[in-house]
């Protein structure tokens, strides 16, 4: 079972009440996602919080706006913002995404979504939510990022690769645009297991950079442990 909070450098994450934990995902997510000096983010289905809190510790200007529709989520979230010192800068709106009205727009939003459209579901309702696309379609996380975010703004997503490219062909019709790609696989030679992507309403030349979590020793790559130095324990910044 996992723990009930998760300690990172700067701040704890209590996950009691969140159906998925935190996860490499979420990590990774929160350690690559930027845009050029942000002043308004947004994390879209914040669960625990923790991006959000990421996002927090790395852009020390920006205001952190968070939306959740889980009530126990969105519970947890609002209890891990209010104590942690970056309080005064977040905020959490409980509710659809698509139901979201702000009155700002954002440089920089970001989304680990559900992505089983066509998976068996489990006995848990909660668990559900966050897996399956039910409550979040790919087309209206598309609609309402391109209503929200800027004209030079960066959406940020993290998927499988199969999901990622059915997300790129959607993202395309919205005019949201690949510009970045960082591929997440444990070691050298393995397969996949993530792509973490930023597309904006911009055409950009593309790139593409690959991070391993381990070495064939079982040891932290370099590539991951760049990343999470600063933010999880036994990784100095």
């Amino acid at each position: 079972m996992a723990n009930s909070w998760f300690q990172f450098q700067q701040f704890r994450v209590n996950q009691d009440k969140c159906a998925m934990k935190i996860s490499t995902d979420a990590v990774m997510l929160g350690a690559l996602a930027h845009a050029v000096s942000p002043e308004e983010i947004l994390d879209v289905g914040t669960g625990t919080g923790v991006i959000a809190l990421m996002l927090a510790q790395r852009f020390p200007e920006a205001a952190i706006h968070a939306v959740e529709i889980d009530l126990q989520a969105a519970s947890q979230a609002f209890e891990n913002f209010r104590s942690n010192t970056f309080s005064d800068r977040m905020q959490l709106w409980e509710g659809r995404f698509q139901d979201f009205e702000p009155q700002q727009k954002f440089d920089l939003i970001v989304s680990n979504p559900p992505y089983f459209p066509d998976h068996l579901k489990s006995s848990d309702a909660q668990r559900n939510m966050a897996l399956h696309t039910d409550e979040l379609s790919f087309q209206d996380l598309l609609e309402k990022v391109v209503q929200l975010l800027k004209e030079d703004g960066q959406f940020w997503i993290i998927l499988p690769p199969r999901q990622m490219l059915d997300f790129q062909k959607e993202a395309d019709k919205y005019g949201l645009f690949l510009g970045t790609k960082f591929t997440l696989q444990d070691k050298p030679g393995k397969q996949i297991l993530r792509e973490i992507c930023a597309f904006s309403k911009n055409q950009n030349e593309f790139e593409t950079s690959a991070i391993f979590i381990k070495n064939e020793d079982g040891s932290p790559h370099e590539s991951y442990g760049s990343l999470v130095s600063g933010f999880l324990l036994g990784f100095k910044a």
